[in-house]
């Protein structure tokens, strides 16, 4: 059963159709009067965007806790079983979901599983990702995980309806929706919990005061199967998946069309604004030979200005690297204050419990809070990043999104692996034996000394005296002993605690600067391929300036006709570009 909210998901209605043709006409346009220039830099980017046009892949990435459903929602929302469901850890590696003519799957070194299969949703382009959990111990996935979502084109955050949000997922919440704004959040197996209801008028309520606006959908994986398996309309009304189609229609699908729509537009405009930049300073010149020098000296200063921002000394270099230099501090400091508040509060709790009896819980949400605090951070400098993009881009008068490059952050997902577990420490429990030893060690000595004592009032060494204080200073050595013994159980914790959160400092600050040096090379080698493009125009319009004023007339008259052609036929590339650009408002 395919039903009809599916097939509006879906991105071949023919308007979609009609508009990614004309796109693919305009591009192809552009990249004609690119090539016939001799400007291949310029007909490598127009190819680049072409590519994304013809063949676009929007990545839907699904995350959440342990056994929320997140492989049985994947399954059901495509009508085939592509991902692995049980009530463990079935997804260990990222799962890739894609279009293929047949089900296959590959695996990529140890890092992910890549499955072809036949659907309509994935032959339309869209690609699910289906994750490891983020909440087991020490979660292992979550910098991974984060690592998808900043790639990603929209994201399923999956919790079940047996309990409302808790504190780490509304955490893990925050940090989703800041590094993507089209994310949407599913609580599953409604068919499972009667109180579904009030789950999710709970969790409406979380999300209010945290002030995210984000859509929530109650759906059921189970019913949604048994709808497909008895083609019964009813049944898939009630899974809830109607909204989540309406959700890939309106908030993936149509918004990134969009987007990408007005990417094509900014590319076209800036490679017809370099290839009219020759053709009007050539054609200024040839019909106006005597204002040749001025355009010549002006087309100069354009020239030494842009060679500047070539040169080491460039002020977007110098804006690149102090960038850098003050990010990578300022991250470094966001880290470890971070780890320090972490450890300072484990530390309390320690001090308020026996960490020996509370190990396990005190474990567990040291790796949740220290998991919490590394994915702030790195969500804190994704933003700092593209904030810096943004203000390296203004030397070059950019003020368009599409101008800035997609920051890519490279695979995080071995980030913890170095990082020890944290140490076991005794449970403090000793037996019967021990504890009887403990106190005959203390009341040996109040026997003796009560004893002798009483031997000069005529008593025997051993008399009620001597054994009663036998049993008080055994029973004060014993609970001396114990918290001597605790004293010592909480010091062991401490060190434990102080030594995985020093670990984990280390080893993700490593990262951190790998990660901002990555950064430092894309922008770098963006807005240097910019400056060159920029550069190389000016000089081909200089040198088209210059030889202008040395043509004869018969000559001058037939490439004045030439040009003129040339740059009414990058006018009607400007109108089309504008016109689309219209389209996606």
């Amino acid at each position: 059963m395919q039903h009809p909210s599916e097939t509006s998901a879906r991105r071949s209605a023919p308007e979609t159709s009609q508009r990614r043709s004309a796109l693919l006409n305009l591009i192809d346009s552009a990249i004609d009067r690119s090539r016939g220039a001799g400007r291949g830099d310029l007909t490598d980017r127009l190819t680049a965007a072409r590519t994304k046009v013809a063949d676009p892949r929007l990545r839907v990435v699904v995350v959440g806790g342990l056994n929320q459903g997140k492989s049985r929602f994947v399954n059901s929302l495509l009508g085939l079983e592509v991902c692995s469901v049980g009530d463990d850890e079935t997804t260990a590696v990222p799962t890739v979901v894609q279009h293929g003519p047949e089900l296959q799957q590959v695996a990529v070194g140890e890092e992910r599983l890549e499955i072809s299969a036949p659907s309509p949703l994935l032959a339309d382009g869209l690609v699910f990702v289906d994750t490891p959990g983020v909440g087991g111990h020490g979660n292992p996935h979550t910098a991974a995980t984060l690592t998808l979502i900043a790639a990603a084109d929209a994201v399923f955050v999956v919790s079940d309806a047996s309990q409302e949000f808790t504190a780490p997922e509304m955490s893990f919440l925050r940090q989703v929706h800041s590094l993507c704004p089209a994310s949407a959040v599913l609580v599953t197996k409604t068919d499972l919990y009667p109180h579904w209801r009030d789950i999710v008028a709970a969790d409406l309520g979380h999300l209010e005061r945290a002030g995210f606006d984000v859509p929530l959908l109650p759906i059921s994986s189970l019913l949604r199967e048994f709808a497909l398996r008895t083609d019964d309309a009813s049944l898939h009304e009630e899974s809830g998946f109607d909204a989540v189609y309406g959700f890939l229609r309106e908030q993936v699908v149509a918004r990134n069309a969009d987007a990408a729509r007005l990417s094509v537009v900014h590319d076209v405009k800036m490679v017809v604004d370099h290839l009219a930049l020759g053709c009007e300073s050539e054609l200024a010149a040839l019909r106006d030979p005597e204002s040749a020098s001025a355009a010549v000296e002006e087309l100069n200063r354009a020239r030494a200005a842009t060679e500047a921002l070539r040169t080491r000394a460039a002020r977007w270099q110098v804006t690149l690297a102090d960038g850098i230099a003050d990010l990578a501090a300022d991250i470094d400091h966001d880290l470890r204050d971070r780890l320090r508040k972490v450890t300072r509060d484990a530390e309390a709790s320690v001090d308020e419990c026996d960490p020996g009896k509370e190990w396990p819980r005190l474990g567990q949400w040291l790796a949740e809070r220290v998991a919490e605090s590394v994915g702030d951070n790195f969500v804190w400098a994704h933003e700092r990043a593209e904030e810096l993009a943004a203000k390296v881009a203004e030397h070059f008068a950019i003020d368009d999104d599409a101008a800035l490059p997609s920051l890519h952050l490279g695979d995080l997902s071995g980030l913890l692996e170095p990082v020890d577990d944290l140490s076991d420490l005794e449970s403090g429990r000793i037996g019967i034996g021990q504890k009887v030893l403990v106190g005959l060690k203390g009341s040996y000595g109040g026997v003796l000394m009560f004893g002798l004592v009483t031997t000069l009032m005529g008593m025997a060494l051993v008399n009620p005296i001597s054994v009663g204080a036998g049993l008080v200073l055994g029973t004060k050595a014993y609970r001396d002993d114990k918290q001597v013994r605790l004293g010592k159980r909480r010091a062991d914790a401490k060190n434990a605690i102080r030594k995985f959160t020093d670990d984990v400092s280390f080893q993700v600050g490593k990262e951190s600067k790998d990660r901002l040096r990555l950064i430092q090379r894309q922008l770098r080698d963006h807005f240097t391929e910019i400056a060159d493009q920029t550069l190389r125009s000016l000089n081909e319009s200089l040198e088209a300036a210059q030889h202008a004023a040395t043509v004869q007339q018969q000559e001058r008259r037939q490439r004045i006709a030439e040009l003129d052609a040339h740059v009414a036929a990058l006018s009607e590339l400007r109108s089309r570009a504008a016109e689309l650009a219209g389209a996606a408002q």
